[in-house]
């Protein structure tokens, strides 16, 4: 099994080179990429030292499996070459996400849409992967008619220039800035570009996301995404309503149940989700579980992921497993 990291040096591709790891992945030959700059560097992977190669090189070595995460241009430009030449590609970008001959895939949920002739695969936004996980099984038991998040975003899901900038703050340092406005002791209402709606790009993405993962457009999400300063994991505050009535033990219930999902749900001992408590691991928590007392057959619910984990990489490899598993590569 021949498997290529493209983007084997930032952010995201380090914590997949982890995950891997730790998943004991099937891999007799890893081929780490990058960007030219990168080209030569050594990264290490159980032990042992690889070296980064370009993209071209990549493409003729032919890996069975190459997984993105390098940008979506990257991933409009590669990914088709390495497909051509027989790899399968599961894409972290938000390049092929609503291209219609693209599956968007989060495993627990819709795995089993895919094919051998699925070359390009799309990995969901992060903030979506964590909010599908919850609203999936509610959404199969009570149908969703509505749905409001908002969401509390680290700096990590900005990338590594980010996070540097918080710590730089945080020391009291003057440095590089990734955001317009200093993220320290801040809330930055603005996630990814704003579109000519008045949303930005991870508002939309949240929008338009888990109607296609779900295969189901008669529900619609509202969404306002919020940079926070924390270093890693994305909150979220969910408002959902649903055509048909439910009882809150069922609902933690149902989502005690599902795969992948933890529920973190006593106010007696304060116990919630929180980012720090997410941090390393693979589950989406959920807590804060109520009903909605301004009007019917509606549910609150706070839910928190690790984002370069569940929210990226681990999802990227999921679905690499299930792709072998099912020998559909």
């Amino acid at each position: 099994m021949k498997v290529a990291i493209v983007g084997a040096t930032g952010m995201v591709g380090e914590v997949m080179l982890k995950v891997l790891a730790e998943r004991n992945f099937p891999i007799t030959e890893l081929i780490p990429v990058a960007s030219e700059r990168s080209v030569g560097k050594t990264i290490t992977y159980k032990n042992k030292d690889y070296k980064v190669v370009g993209l071209e090189t990549a493409v003729s070595m032919r890996p069975d499996i190459a997984l993105f995460s390098a940008g979506g241009s990257t991933s409009l430009e590669w990914a088709p070459k390495f497909a051509d030449a027989g790899t399968t590609v599961v894409d972290n970008s938000s390049a092929w996400r609503m291209d219609e001959t693209k599956k968007l895939v989060v495993p627990e949920i819709n795995a089993s849409q895919l094919t051998k002739e699925d070359k390009i695969i799309a990995n969901p936004n992060c903030s979506t992967i964590q909010l599908v996980m919850c609203l999936a099984p509610l959404h199969q038991k009570y149908k969703m008619k509505r749905v409001v998040v908002s969401t509390y975003q680290s700096v990590s899901g900005t990338g590594v220039k980010a996070v540097r900038q918080l710590e730089n703050e945080i020391a009291g340092i003057e440095g590089e800035m990734a955001y317009p406005y200093p993220i320290g002791k801040n809330a930055l209402p603005h996630c990814d570009v704003f579109e000519a709606n008045g949303y930005t790009k991870e508002e939309m993405k949240l929008a338009r996301e888990p109607q296609k993962i779900l295969d189901d457009r008669t529900f619609s999400v509202s969404a306002t995404a919020v940079r926070i300063p924390t270093a890693g994991g994305h909150s979220e505050s969910v408002n959902v309503e649903f055509e048909n009535d439910f009882n809150l033990d069922e609902v933690r219930s149902l989502l005690s149940q599902t795969p992948g999902v933890t529920v973190q749900d006593n106010t007696d001992t304060n116990t919630y989700p929180m980012p720090i408590y997410a941090h390393d691991k693979d589950d989406v928590f959920v807590g804060r579980i109520r009903r909605d007392e301004t009007q019917p057959n509606t549910l609150n619910m706070w839910i928190v992921a690790d984002n370069l984990r569940k929210g990226a990489a681990t999802n990227t490899v999921q679905i690499a497993e299930y792709l072998i598993e099912n020998k559909l590569i």
